[in-house]
C-alpha cells in the first residue's frame, strides 16, 4: 500500500506545480506586482451621482495625489429636452467637488467623466 499512496502524493504534487508553472506564465500580474509597478488609472476621483427629480448632483472625493478633471454628463427622457454637459472642474489631491445640472423633464442618465489635465 505505500507505493501507491508514495505514487499518489508524487502525482498530486505533480499536478500543483504544473498548475502554477501554467498560472504564472500566463502573464497575469500578481497584486504585488501591480502595487509597486504605479497603475497609471490611479487618478480617477470616487464620484457618487444622485438624481432628485429633474436635478442630477455628482459629490467627487479625490485621494489620489495627482489633480484629475471631471465632468458631469446629464442625458435627458425627453427628444426635444437638451442633454446638458458641465464645465470641467479640476480636483486637486484630497479635494471634493459637487457638480450640479439639470433637465427640464425628467433624466434618462447620469455619468461623469474623468481625465488628466
Amino acid at each position: 500500500m505505500r507505493p501507491l499512496r508514495r505514487r499518489t502524493s508524487a502525482l498530486t504534487t505533480a499536478a500543483l506545480l504544473t498548475t502554477g508553472l501554467a498560472v504564472s506564465l500566463t502573464g497575469v500580474p500578481s497584486a504585488g506586482a501591480v502595487a509597486s509597478r504605479g497603475d497609471p488609472d490611479r487618478f480617477h476621483a470616487s464620484c457618487r451621482t444622485a438624481i432628485e427629480g429633474s436635478r442630477a448632483t455628482a459629490s467627487c472625493h479625490n485621494p489620489y495625489p495627482q489633480t484629475d478633471r471631471i465632468r458631469l454628463h446629464v442625458e435627458c427622457a425627453r427628444w426635444w429636452d437638451i442633454d446638458a454637459d458641465s464645465a470641467p472642474v479640476d480636483v486637486g489631491p484630497a479635494g471634493y467637488a459637487e457638480l450640479t445640472d439639470r433637465c427640464w423633464k425628467e433624466i434618462r442618465e447620469v455619468w461623469v467623466t474623468h481625465e488628466r489635465p
